[in-house]
């Protein structure tokens, strides 16, 4: 199972990597994923997490082909 971890803004910056193509055994939950894409960093709170464009909680499994998505906390002004 092959999925793309994409990282956004300051994250970016942060963990110094921009995409990650993860090759996986059996499905797992994005806050894993994280763990991952991040050489065994815990997922943070704040973080928020889309798969194929939809925002998701920590706890929802990724499938096959999905583009999973890291962003640092949106603010407006």
């Amino acid at each position: 199972m092959s999925i793309t971890v994409k990282f956004f803004a300051s994250l970016r910056e942060t963990i110094r990597k921009q995409e990650v193509t993860l090759n996986l055994a059996q499905p797992l939950t994005v806050a894993q994923v994280w763990t991952l894409a991040v050489d065994n960093s815990h997922f943070p709170e704040h973080i928020l997490a889309a798969i194929n464009l939809e925002y998701v909680d920590r706890d929802t499994m990724v499938q096959d082909g999905d583009e999973i998505a890291f962003f640092p906390p949106v603010t407006g002004g």
